[in-house]
């Protein structure tokens, strides 16, 4: 305005690594948030690692309860995915009121406001201030490790996150590194006789181990 030169200063920020929870945290979470729709949306998240925005953009139309699918129309450029869903996520997804199109109704401050106080209140609860941490992206985090580290196939994590580029996804190696290698594993173990009893195992993550005398062993990881 006045004819003068400016030279505005550059900062870059540094880069940090997310906060990954342990898996009973997550799980403390949706069992302790009152309200249907609040769990439901962390238990969507977990499975699906969708962003929030994504979530809450979903329609019940997006969602295929006979084969178990949902469509995740995507934001910030990511690629549109097609992902299972577990049967206590579509059994919570029908124990939501269909009010509108949309499966959340398009509330997202709401039910991040929600989330927030209830957040709280467990943390003290539990006596764990680890889940003061926990926000709704960090699910997506924690998915795509645990994910990187089942199938140590990053181009697998790359495209059920919906990146674009790989140097994205990357990061997820050095997370899983630090929070999976050897030495510090802690693992949960299951017996099973019958497919029937298999099933909701590997539903809940659990992999497969061995057999020894027609007892299938399975593990999962603390």
């Amino acid at each position: 305005m006045i004819g003068c030169s400016w030279n505005p200063p550059q900062y870059m920020i540094p880069s940090r690594l997310p906060f990954i929870p342990l898996e009973v945290e997550i799980d403390n979470l949706i069992a302790g948030c009152n309200g249907r729709k609040v769990s439901t949306f962390l238990q969507i998240l977990k499975e699906t690692a969708m962003r929030s925005g994504e979530a809450d953009k979903l329609k019940w139309t997006n969602v295929d309860f006979e084969a178990r699918l949902v469509r995740i129309t995507p934001e910030k450029g990511s690629k549109p995915r097609i992902l299972k869903l577990s049967n206590k996520a579509l059994t919570m997804l029908n124990g939501l009121q269909r009010e509108s199109n949309w499966v959340f109704g398009g509330s997202l401050y709401n039910i991040r406001r929600t989330f927030e106080r209830q957040r709280k209140r467990l943390a003290v609860k539990l006596g764990n201030p680890r889940l003061d941490q926990i926000t709704f992206h960090t699910l997506r985090h924690w998915k795509a490790t645990m994910l990187y580290n089942q199938t140590e196939d990053i181009y697998y994590v790359q495209r059920f996150l919906g990146h674009k580029s790989i140097l994205n996804t990357m990061i997820y190696i050095s997370l899983e590194e630090a929070h999976y290698h050897e030495g510090n594993e802690k693992f949960i173990c299951k017996v099973t006789t019958t497919i029937k009893e298999a099933e909701p195992l590997i539903e809940a993550g659990f992999e497969y181990v061995c057999e020894i005398d027609g007892t299938r062993i399975f593990k999962k990881r603390k």
